[in-house]
């Protein structure tokens, strides 16, 4: 990841992390999960307000680490609006993202901000800090009932 990139990721990071969006339970949210990083101690509540497949609302609440807010605030700015299906694959572009699957130099273009979390790659145990939001999303989308833990979800 080159300097450019890295001090944009630091920015970016810190600046959700200090204001996180989306920071609050909905009022009208329909659908909701439950994560828990128990390597950093990472809780999250994802709730959504989906409303014909489409997520109408997004909202989180929680404590955790930096880079685990960050990309829940990241998440829930870049899924609202969005349906059901093009959330899980973002959810599935982000995943690729940040455990390397895509390679050394991310799609910059099609990826947007969530390009910012590319150098999370490099750090194993940070992986699991920037999925945790996502995982959740995920079960909330899908109405799982179970809590979702980064020990049971493949990082």
């Amino acid at each position: 990841m080159d300097n450019e990139l890295r001090e944009l990721y630091q920015q970016v990071i810190l600046d959700h992390n200090k204001s996180p969006r989306n920071f609050r339970k909905p009022e009208h949210a329909n659908h909701s999960a439950e994560g828990y990083n128990p390597l950093c101690g990472d809780r999250i509540d994802i709730y959504l307000e989906l409303e014909n497949g489409i997520v109408k609302d997004i909202g989180f609440q929680g404590s955790g680490c930096a880079i685990s807010k960050a990309s829940a605030s990241l998440m829930s700015s870049i899924i609202k609006g969005k349906t059901k299906k093009e959330a899980e694959i973002l959810f599935n572009k982000f995943h690729d993202l940040i455990t390397g699957k895509l390679g050394d130099e991310p799609d910059i273009e099609e990826l947007g901000k969530l390009a910012v979390f590319a150098g999370v790659r490099e750090f194993p145990a940070r992986v699991k800090c920037a999925s945790l939001a996502w995982h959740t999303m995920v079960s909330a989308l899908n109405e799982d009932k179970k809590n979702i833990s980064t020990e049971d979800a493949s990082n």
